[in-house]
C-alpha cells in the first residue's frame, strides 16, 4: 500500500529533465569553442550511424578551433561530411587524419536563430516538467480516491508536487536566460 506521491521519483525526473535540457544548451554554439558542439553529429561508419565521439577525439585547442582526431583513417571523409552536412555551418580542413574546425564569428541573424533553438529546448524542458507535474497529481488523486491518504494529505501533495514544478521551471528559466546572455555576447 503506498502513501501517494513518490516525491523521490518526481524529483529524479525532474531533475532527468533538467539536465537533458542542460546538454541540450551545452550543444549550441556560442563565441567560443566547445567539443559538445559536434555532439549532435553522427558519422556513417561500419554500416551504422554513430555519434562522433565513438569514431574520433575531439578536443579544443585554441578558443576558435576545435580539433577532431579520427581513429580510422579510412573514416575521414565520412567524419567530414558529417560536419559539412550537419546543418552548424562549420568547415572542416582535413590535414591527414586530423579535421580542423575553426568556428567563423556569429552574426546577428545566427545568434538570434540559436536563441530561438534555446527557447525550444528550454520548451521540450518545460513540457516534460508538466509531464512529471501530472503524474504526480494523478497519484495524490489516486491515493485520495482509494483511501490510503486523506483529502487534506491529498492537497498537501499536490501542493508539494506543485511546488516542486514550480522550482524546476525556475531553474530552466534561469539556465535559459545565462544561455541566451552567452549566445547575445559580441
Amino acid at each position: 500500500m503506498s502513501n501517494g506521491v513518490d516525491f523521490k521519483d518526481l524529483q529524479r525526473r525532474m531533475d532527468g529533465a533538467v539536465a537533458a535540457f542542460h546538454h541540450d544548451l551545452a550543444s549550441l554554439r556560442t563565441g567560443r569553442a566547445s567539443s559538445n558542439l559536434l555532439d549532435p553529429i553522427h558519422v556513417q561508419a561500419y554500416g551504422s550511424p554513430m555519434p562522433i565521439n565513438q569514431v574520433a577525439t575531439v578536443s579544443v585547442p585554441e578558443p576558435r578551433m576545435i580539433s577532431v582526431s579520427v581513429w580510422d583513417k579510412q573514416l575521414v571523409g565520412a567524419v567530414d561530411r558529417a560536419i559539412r552536412e550537419s546543418n552548424l555551418g562549420f568547415n572542416p580542413i582535413v590535414d591527414g587524419t586530423t579535421l580542423r574546425i575553426p568556428l567563423p564569428e556569429l552574426n546577428e541573424q545566427r545568434r538570434k536563430e540559436l536563441v530561438k533553438i534555446a527557447h525550444q529546448y528550454a520548451e521540450h524542458a518545460r513540457v516534460a516538467a508538466r509531464h512529471v507535474r501530472r503524474d504526480g497529481m494523478e497519484h495524490a488523486k489516486k491515493a485520495e480516491k482509494d483511501g490510503e491518504i486523506g483529502q487534506d494529505e491529498s492537497r498537501v501533495q499536490s501542493d508539494r508536487v506543485q511546488k516542486l514544478t514550480d522550482d524546476t521551471i525556475a531553474q530552466i528559466d534561469s539556465m535559459l536566460a545565462e544561455k541566451e546572455a552567452e549566445i547575445m555576447q559580441v
